[in-house]
């Protein structure tokens, strides 16, 4: 929490301008992991119905694979020497560059393409990371709710309005020889990363201060802090807590949203226009409810509100388990919606109200950490299954166990405790 009175001062400028990071690179989760390039990937470049969602599948799991062993230690370097926003910059134009690099890919392509988006998410993740560990220091125990919710929010819009365009694309404005009507949809999320993140780079500042070091020294820290960490997990039980739940849960949320296209087009057969109309819906409904939750939140708690939403997800799940008819499924994926955002807001702010200052960067990285290992887990999970049964119903219903999983171990996390911890390791390292 910004709790340190030697810190600059929060302006609202900053609140938004990070806000305004979550609207600038949800484009690639909406059009190119969820909604557009997943299902051409899998339905033209590899053009096979069990053989493409296997090797999305596996790329998905391989970037977050990397991402998972890599971030603590990028978040731990950052701590040190105060070099937060720094990467996130690098991090932010590797995934400009190489998300507009899926543009050529093609039928054929299936390696290329695969590779490039490994590149490309690894960025993704990782700038996605570090933005969340500026968090606490630009909120109190009494706004991160709504300050986590705002940014979820505007993320769940800027996802929302960069379909209009993209469904533009894909049903007239632009040809469709060669997929160049998909394809140039990679260069929109692209440009939208480039051009919204631009007033965060102007107006958050870098609190931690910087330390001058070798590369080597830089790396060498990072391991040790987090081997500190390690010897001291007492201090961070709450929070390791947090984040054990957090990895089983959101194994069936990043399946959810990683398979969210294939499944709909294996089962109702919903093509890409219909597709994009499912993602403006949903993307609709998990953006406001982000919003309005985060003053729940402030009200009633962080691990309250993730338990109540972590009920309905397993009820929109069984109903798009069981769904027989397009309505049907249509209610389950508005329910997804009006839940998922809430529970992403919740679990970050939540996180925060338990991290203590020099460690944002870190316990942030273990939180990508988990994440990651989310992705890799659970998209793996169903498509091992899919590979067995060749069955998506089979598969989608591995959601069901992760997320009972991850609520019955989230209720072990003790909410009060982890914000005394945070707070006395805070006073014990200030100077």
């Amino acid at each position: 929490m910004n709790s340190n009175p030697r810190s600059p001062p929060v302006a609202r400028r900053e609140i938004i301008s990070w806000a305004m990071y979550d609207f600038a690179h949800s484009p690639f989760g909406t059009l190119v992991v969820t909604f557009i390039f997943s299902a051409y990937y899998a339905r033209e470049i590899v053009a096979d119905p069990i053989q493409g969602p296997l090797w999305w599948t596996r790329a998905v799991w391989i970037s977050s694979l990397i991402t998972a062993l890599m971030m603590p230690v990028i978040g731990a370097m950052g701590d040190f020497g105060g070099l937060k926003k720094r990467f996130l910059l690098v991090a932010t134009g590797v995934c400009v560059v190489l998300t507009a690099g899926l543009f050529p890919m093609g039928p054929g392509d299936a390696w290329g393409a695969a590779l490039v988006f490994v590149g490309a998410s690894i960025a993704y993740q990782v700038l996605g990371a570090l933005a969340n560990a500026f968090l606490p220091e630009i909120s109190t125990r009494e706004s991160i709710g709504r300050i986590s919710g705002l940014g979820w929010g505007l993320g769940y819009f800027g996802g929302l309005l960069c379909l209009f365009p993209a469904l533009g694309m894909v049903t007239g404005w632009l040809p469709e020889e060669g997929g160049l009507n998909v394809r140039a949809t990679n260069l929109l999320a692209a440009g939208w990363l480039l051009v919204f993140s631009v007033p965060l780079f102007l107006f958050l500042r870098e609190r931690q201060p910087r330390q001058r070091a070798s590369a080597f020294e830089y790396v060498r820290r990072g391991f040790g802090r987090i081997a500190d960490t390690a010897r001291n997990l007492r201090r961070y039980r709450q929070a390791i807590r947090l984040l054990i739940a957090g990895l089983v849960y959101n194994d069936g949320l990043m399946t959810a949203f990683t398979m969210a296209a294939i499944y709909a087009g294996a089962e109702f057969g919903m093509v890409t226009a219909d597709l994009l109309v499912l993602g403006i819906v949903v993307n609709a409904t998990a953006g406001a409810s982000a919003i309005g939750f985060g003053f729940v939140q402030d009200r009633i708690g962080g691990k309250r509100t993730i338990s109540i939403t972590l009920v309905l997800l397993i009820v929109a799940v069984a109903l798009a388990l069981a769904a027989q008819d397009l309505t049907t499924f249509w209610a389950a994926a508005i329910l997804l919606g009006l839940m998922v955002g809430p529970n992403q807001a919740a679990s970050r702010a939540l996180l925060g109200s338990f991290v203590p200052e020099s460690k944002q960067g870190e316990l942030f990285g273990f939180h990508a950490f988990s994440g990651r290992l989310a992705s890799v887990i659970g998209p793996l999970s169903y498509g091992l299954l899919l590979g067995a049964t060749g069955s998506h119903r089979w598969a989608i219903a591995s959601i069901i166990v992760f997320l009972a999983a991850g609520l019955l171990l989230l209720l072990r996390v003790d909410e009060e405790e982890g914000v005394k911890l945070a707070a006395a390791e805070g006073a014990a390292a200030a100077p």
